[in-house]
């Protein structure tokens, strides 16, 4: 049984921001191929300008119903979603998959409480023990945008089987990966050519690390790449029709882990590999500079630890 729960925080976040009603625009959705559509969020970090709303969710619609990828951050973000996919496709939800356990991806799931809700086992069940914990973070940096969202655990996804899950005919492929998060669901569009990647990619926006397996991940990315992709939608930044996106996060990734071990065998301290610049082809990436401090602050020292010389029984 799916489970909700109000935030312990509502009231504090109300008293911090105030009451009066977020006016931040609502992404409008892109048709981006044969009833699949999406919402592409901000190339930012959380803040109060933004509403949270950072990652890329979207839809399909089939002649049995609309399935949904991913709800967004906040109850606010999952209503708005639900109307336009009404007015994109005249049908309602009849389906919602979640692509691991970050909030922006999960906190408008309160917005579907009468249609399944599913994601993989171990996204399920982070989510059902921690998601209180990354709401109230979100209250604390984008306020009144999230005000009344719950959190709502997905009920645990099967393991997804070589065989497409159909809904009207239409044929979707659930793929199980990890690397980004312990977690991660890919969603393919088998008319459309259509992969909803999650943030297993990112595109002209540095990839978050927080909860990486960089060799985990890698391998993540050329599963994806084999498939007949047509249209690419990344967790954050643009669409895609080629294989740019998938290309640039393994650039990125491989570049992360050859600068950390470098580092770790020349003995640099934290600060200093912080001050680290990406080759010149990355530096254009939206919170290139940001996302790779939380990435030293991450994962650097288990690099350190691992080439640290191991002493003799």
């Amino acid at each position: 049984m799916r489970q909700i729960r109000q935030i312990r925080s509502v009231g504090l976040g109300l008293l911090l921001f105030g009451t009066a009603a977020f006016a931040r625009d609502f992404p409008q959705p892109q048709r981006v191929a044969d009833g699949v559509y999406v919402l592409e969020g901000a190339r930012e970090h959380f803040s109060r300008a933004n509403g949270g709303d950072i990652a890329n969710t979207g839809f399909i619609g089939t002649p049995a119903g609309t399935v949904v990828i991913d709800t967004g951050a906040s109850l606010r973000y999952g209503q708005a979603q639900r109307a336009a996919v009404r007015a994109a496709t005249g049908h309602d939800v009849v389906q919602v998959y979640i692509t691991h356990a970050h909030p922006d991806h999960f906190l408008g799931n309160q917005a579907y409480a009468d249609v399944p809700v599913q994601a993989l086992p171990a996204t399920a069940e982070r989510i059902a023990q921690g998601g209180d914990q990354l709401a109230q973070n979100l209250y604390l940096l984008v306020g009144s945008a999230m005000a009344g969202t719950a959190v709502q655990a997905p009920g645990a996804l099967a393991t997804p089987t070589p065989d497409a899950v159909a809904f009207g005919g239409r044929r979707l492929q659930l793929i199980a990966l990890q690397g980004h998060s312990s977690a991660d669901l890919a969603v393919f569009d088998e008319a459309t050519g259509s992969l909803f990647a999650g943030d297993l990619v990112f595109f002209e926006r540095a990839p978050t690390t927080a909860d990486a397996d960089l060799p985990a991940w890698l391998d993540a990315l050329d599963r994806l790449a084999r498939l007949p992709v047509r249209v690419l939608v990344p967790g954050h930044g643009p669409v895609v029709r080629g294989p740019e996106a998938i290309a640039q996060t393994r650039d990125y990734l491989l570049w992360v882990q050859r600068t950390l071990r470098e580092a770790a065998a020349q003995g640099l301290d934290m600060n200093e590999v912080m001050r680290l610049q990406a080759p010149e082809r990355l530096r254009r990436l939206a919170v290139l500079q940001a996302e790779w401090q939380r990435t030293v602050m991450h994962l650097y020292p288990a690099v350190e630890a691992g080439s640290l010389p191991r002493l003799g029984h």
